[in-house]
């Protein structure tokens, strides 16, 4: 040695820098994994918001039909399409949702 770094000492040096990528690798791998669940979740509401859903008649209520996206009635899954929300309002035991209107997105689809 003479006076300059050793290379252990460069070695131990290139691991700390190594280590310091990777966390923030990491860390930004974390970000792009929430920021897609994000994006998925949009896509998932904006699909949800194109179809409908059957709330079964209860004893005191008629059964209603809701938007996909409704938080009325949450539900995963059981949509019914354009053409079946249609058939089902015309029904005259089932009602529209009088929150989430989901006649309007019928008669604009």
């Amino acid at each position: 040695m003479s006076g300059g770094i050793s290379d252990l000492d460069k070695n131990r040096a290139l691991v700390e820098w190594l280590e310091w990528q990777l966390r923030q690798v990491r860390g930004r791998i974390r970000e792009l994994e929430v920021r897609e669940g994000q994006e998925r979740r949009r896509r998932e509401q904006a699909h949800a918001a194109l179809r409908w859903k059957i709330q079964p008649q209860r004893s005191s209520s008629a059964a209603l039909v809701h938007r996909g996206d409704c938080a009325l009635y949450p539900v995963e899954g059981g949509f019914l399409t354009r053409e079946e929300a249609m058939i089902a309002l015309a029904e005259p035991d089932i009602e529209a949702c009088q929150i989430c209107k989901p006649e309007t997105g019928i008669v604009d689809g």
